[in-house]
Formats: structure tokens, sequence, C-alpha cells
């Protein structure tokens, strides 16, 4: 869920707004303006055929154009816009909107998942990473590297001495002040979420219920320097901030750069898990179909993750069956419980692989762990119960089956402690200090309240098999 692409087109219009932003008519984008009028309050001065994002209010025709500008809403592809087009070009058109609204956002997607009975999220966010990434392009990339690996895996010409080298250059350059930065920036905007829910308050909304945790997104389409650097940034923030549980690369993955520093990226990887252990990483793999990209791209993508990335979860893995020796690789998968986030609606709008051709069938024949999501919900105008209902129509899925696809997002959820589980991804024993009472019941022994008390994931998960318990009761 990356938090930008999970907030409504109407939610950044009412911002921009509240911002002064201008809108492009042309391009149906924000920009800050060129200036403000001398008047109490300051209006923005757009220029000519441009117009203030308040206009929008007094315009349904403008209004209309904007939403579906920011979203998939009524698009329909023509001659060389696809819906991989749209879908991408939305980010920048909403970009500008300033990160005191963090809060709010924060607020709109915990009070849209407690109403659908959500408990736990863990929100892909970039954190501000200016400073790391003006320090990487200052120091540069080391010269016998290769700047353009090629989209076979080949070796990207970098080693391991210049990683080391190069991390050492950016923490003596003054990289972890930004830590310190983006500390602040998340606990505000967790604070700002909290009072406008008045969490802790008799009257706490709903959203309160709702645990929230982040993970750091690198934007993964830039040059090496920038890219190793902000991953540096997102490995020390998460090694120093309870609330960042892990790591994710983010941005289309058959952008030039993407595909052409896979390879480099995932050796970045590789170092800096050696660095960080305890760093949770989560990659988007796979998320490719034929002809978006050359054959030789979809062959190693989700290997390379797994095996060289050291990700616990893969995001998409959509090209999987088109992976050098697929089946040895789902049987990886599966023996190491790496979980895949499947997203159906992300998948068809984006790839157009609908469920005829979606490896979700495939996965679950091979055991390899699986959970739904929603991707970019605000711009795919979802919702993650619309994902759950698509599983079960596109692919007849029993609701046995959803219930251990919801057991299986906390199972692999990067909350701190052991799980519930007594053998992983199998949902029959608890453990032991829980095992005397029914999954799920108010009265506990004092060892499993112990137990729960000292392992955040077993508790999430004692309350998932708690709500079951009330949704069942009530359908009898």
């Amino acid at each position: 869920m990356h938090l930008s692409g999970a907030v409504y087109a109407e939610t950044f219009l009412r911002d921009a707004a509240a911002d002064g932003l201008c809108v492009n008519r042309a391009t149906l984008s924000f920009f800050k303006p060129l200036a403000t009028t001398r008047s109490l309050p300051p209006q923005p001065v757009c220029g000519e055929d441009n117009v203030r994002a308040s206009d929008a209010f007094k315009d349904q025709h403008l209004y209309d154009q904007l939403v579906d500008s920011f979203s998939m809403r009524s698009f329909v592809p023509s001659a060389g816009v696809s819906g991989h087009d749209q879908f991408f070009a939305t980010f920048g058109r909403f970009g500008g909107i300033a990160k005191s609204h963090l809060g709010e956002w924060l607020d709109e997607v915990a009070t849209r998942a407690a109403a659908q009975n959500e408990q736990y999220l863990e929100i892909m966010h970039t954190p501000t990473f200016s400073g790391a990434a003006k320090l990487g392009d200052s120091l540069g990339w080391p010269s016998d590297a290769n700047p353009a690996a090629n989209t076979t895996g080949d070796a990207a010409g970098t080693s391991r001495a210049d990683l080391v080298h190069l991390r050492e250059e950016l923490l003596a350059g003054g990289l972890r002040d930004e830590v310190d930065v983006d500390r602040k920036e998340i606990s505000d905007a967790l604070a700002s979420r909290s009072l406008i829910e008045h969490c802790g308050q008799p009257d706490a909304a709903p959203g309160c219920s709702v645990k929230i945790r982040f993970l750091g997104q690198v934007l993964r389409a830039f040059p090496p320097q920038q890219v190793f650097a902000q991953t540096l940034l997102y490995f020390e923030l998460a090694n120093a901030d309870p609330d960042v549980v892990g790591i994710n690369f983010v941005q289309p993955e058959d952008a030039y750069l993407a595909m052409s520093e896979y390879h480099r990226q995932m050796l970045m990887l590789d170092y800096l898990h050696g660095v960080y252990p305890k760093v949770h990483i989560t990659l988007h793999a796979g998320e490719l179909a034929p002809g978006l990209v050359p054959p030789a791209g979809l062959r190693f993508h989700i290997r390379e993750a797994v095996e060289l990335g050291h990700a616990e979860r893969i995001g998409h893995g959509v090209d999987v069956m088109y992976e050098d020796n697929p089946h040895q690789l789902l049987k990886e998968m599966a023996a190491r419980h790496i979980m895949v986030e499947i997203n159906l609606t992300s998948n068809d709008v984006i790839l157009g692989v609908v469920a005829r051709h979606h490896p979700l069938p495939i996965y679950r024949a091979a055991g390899v762990p699986v959970a739904l999501s929603t991707d970019d919900e605000g711009v795919s105008r979802i919702t993650l119960t619309r994902e759950y209902t698509r599983a079960a129509l596109d692919f007849n899925l029993s609701y046995l089956d959803l219930k251990d696809i919801a057991r299986t997002s906390l199972e692999h959820s990067f909350l701190p402690g052991a799980s519930l589980w007594e053998k992983p991804d199998v949902f029959l024993r608890v453990n032991p200090a829980c095992a005397a009472q029914p999954p799920g019941t108010e009265k506990l022994t004092s060892r499993c309240r112990n137990f729960l008390a000292q392992n955040e994931k077993a508790m999430e998960q004692w309350e998932l098999e708690r709500r079951f318990q009330v949704f069942e009761a009530s359908m009898q």
C-alpha cells in the first residue's frame, strides 16, 4: 500500500486548494504559483490559461477532469496511452502538495481500513531524502562500475569494496542527519493523525483501532549513486525508528534505469542486509508482462529479489512463470516461506493481466504463501474488500481460503515478536503458551497473556482470531 497512491483524488483537490496551488489546464496537473496577490488572504497567481486549484470547486467539468487525471476513473486506453501509462502518470500530476497533510492522509487510509475490519497497515512512504540524494550525487559512483548494466542480470561491475567505501563516505558526509529529519516527519504525521481521530479520548474515531507502521520506499528509476544513498538512508532509518519496519523499491519496474540497474540494486541490498540484518526487506519484483520488456527482462527479477536482495515478501510477482526454471523458484519460495503480495486490480489495469493469466493459482498450488493487497487503492479507486471479492469471484476461493489469506497477511507482517502459530503458514496449532484455550477467546491463561504481551505480532494475530469468532457468530 503506497500512501500517496492510497489517497483518493478528491482529498488531493482539497489539499491543493488549501495550499494555494495552481492547475495547468493542458496537463491537468498541480504546480506551485508564480506569485501570490497582495489581498487577504493571498491568492495564487497562476498565469495565462491556468487556474487556481480552488476553482475546481466552482467548475464541475474541471473537477471531474482532475479526478480522472489523478486516477483510473473513466480511463479508456487509446493509441499510445495504456493503462500502465495513465497509472504511473497520476503521481506526477498530484505532486507538490505539502507534507503537512501526511497526518490527514493517514487518517483517511486508517478510517477506510477500520470500516473494512482491517487492523494493521504497513504503509509505503518516501520520507525526505533530498539531502541524501544530493550527497550521493556529489560523491558520484565508483569509476570502475559500469553505469549501463544490461537487462539479463549480468554482473554490473560493482564490487563489495565499492559499496563499503561509498557507505563510509555517505555516513562521513552527514547522511545520518537526514535520519533525524525523517523520524520527525513520521512522528509528526502519526501525531497529527492521532489528533484528527481523537485517539485516546472518549470520542476516539474508529480509525484509531488501526495500527500503522511504515516501509521506506526507495525510488529505483534513478542513477545508482542516488539509489544507494536513499537505500542506505532508509536502512539507517529503519534501524533507528521502530515505526519504520522495513524498506521496499518502487517506481515502474520496466523503466530504463529500473531494468538496466536491477542487478546492481540487488547487489546493494545484499551488502546492506549484511550490515543491517534486522531491517526487513520486501520488494516489488516481477511486476512485468510479456511485451512490456524484452523476454530477457522477465527471466530473473523475482529470483534475484529472493536470492540476492533478501526479500522476505515479493510485491506482485506476476511474471514468475517466465523466470528461468520457474518450478524450482516456486519450490524455493515455498520452502523459505517467501510471501507474495497479490494485487489483482493493479495487475489488471497496469499490465492487462486478468484472472485466466494471473499466477495466483500457481502460487497457491506450489504452497507459496499469498496475501491480498490493494497497491494504490486511491489511484485505482478500490478497497481491500473489493480485492477479496474479486479473488472469490475470479478464482472461486472459499471463505476458508480467504480466512487463511487474511491470516497469512499478519503471519508475514514485519511486526516484532514471535508468531501465534506453532509452525509457519500452518494455521492449525497455536504456540504452546496459548494452547490451553481457543484462539481469540477473551479469557486467557496467565502464560498466554504474558506471551501475547511480549510478542506484538502474536497479539495482533490473536485479535484477528477474535474477530473471526465475532463475525462467524453473527452469521449463525
